[in-house]
């Protein structure tokens, strides 16, 4: 069997205006290039449009940079990329919970992740046997009688030894520096175990048990400076009622944290995400 032609994404994001459709696709075909699927939106209040395209080519090796420049060139101020649609490294960054960690590790295993975690860091080490169960390489970096400069400083030493293009934290229950989250800009995604904005900050459970809510649920967003406010990925909910405790409401947020941050990461890594101000654009 022959195998199969490697796929690029093409990713364009413009202000809107006409013949956007026109001139992509005319670049495409000049370049003999199969579009197998594609997306596109045009954000009616800010007048921006979004493409994204996964294509193949019918003569050979795609002449990514040439394809790139050209785009560039008849699109006049765009944004433009195009990616080999290939696995991504990533690193994924835990403290002493299991469930989110586990879930994408698994997904790593059986081939269900669109990219390669490289390394776990973690700030504990409760979780190294998890980890090794996996052959993935585990980094344990401490953060007792450091500072917080000292320890991520460390701590970005072991991600950037893997070369990640994603970090994901999958609760690291660190709050990061701005300087940390500069060294990875809107490559850091993170998981908050409520449906934000509500219930920010500790004990969300509690706050949503004394509350009496009839739904909770997760969170999947990029990090920035300001905290748990970063642009959402992803979200989903459960029901619950008067006769969940707060235990029994954290061990249901626990099932969907997991499920929407591996959502998140698939997302992320198969170039579907667009930030656009505070918001995102996901093509799903």
């Amino acid at each position: 069997m022959a195998a199969s032609s490697p796929r690029e994404i093409v990713l364009v994001d413009s202000p809107d205006r006409v013949g956007l459709i026109h001139r992509i696709t005319g670049v495409l075909a000049a370049h003999r290039l199969n579009i197998e699927a594609n997306h596109e939106f045009v954000d009616t209040a800010s007048r921006h449009f979004f493409f994204r395209a996964e294509v193949t080519s019918v003569a050979g090796e795609v002449a990514v940079a040439a394809l790139q420049a050209e785009l560039l060139r008849v699109l006049e101020g765009a944004r433009v990329r195009v990616v080999r649609g290939e696995p991504q490294p990533i690193v994924v960054c835990a403290t002493r919970e299991p469930h989110c960690l586990g879930e994408l590790l698994l997904l790593d295993a059986c081939g269900e992740l669109p990219g390669r975690i490289q390394a776990v860091v973690s700030n504990h080490d409760d979780l190294r046997g998890l980890v090794e169960r996996f052959g993935v390489p585990f980094h344990h970096v401490p953060h007792e009688a450091v500072s917080r400069a000292d320890h991520e400083a460390s701590f970005l030493r072991a991600i950037d030894r893997h070369a990640p293009q994603v970090v994901v934290l999958a609760r690291y229950m660190r709050v990061l520096s701005e300087e940390f989250i500069a060294h990875y800009p809107q490559r850091i995604i993170n998981i908050h175990h409520s449906f934000l904005p509500a219930f920010a900050g500790a004990s969300p459970y509690r706050q949503a048990f004394d509350r009496g809510v009839k739904l909770i649920g997760a969170t999947a967003h990029f990090v920035t400076a300001e905290l748990d406010a970063g642009p959402i990925i992803a979200q989903d909910v459960i029901a619950v009622d008067h006769s969940h405790t707060p235990e029994r409401m954290a061990q249901a947020g626990r099932d969907v944290e997991k499920l929407v941050l591996a959502k998140a990461v698939r997302l992320v890594l198969e170039e579907r995400v667009f930030i656009h101000g505070g918001r995102t654009v996901v093509f799903g």
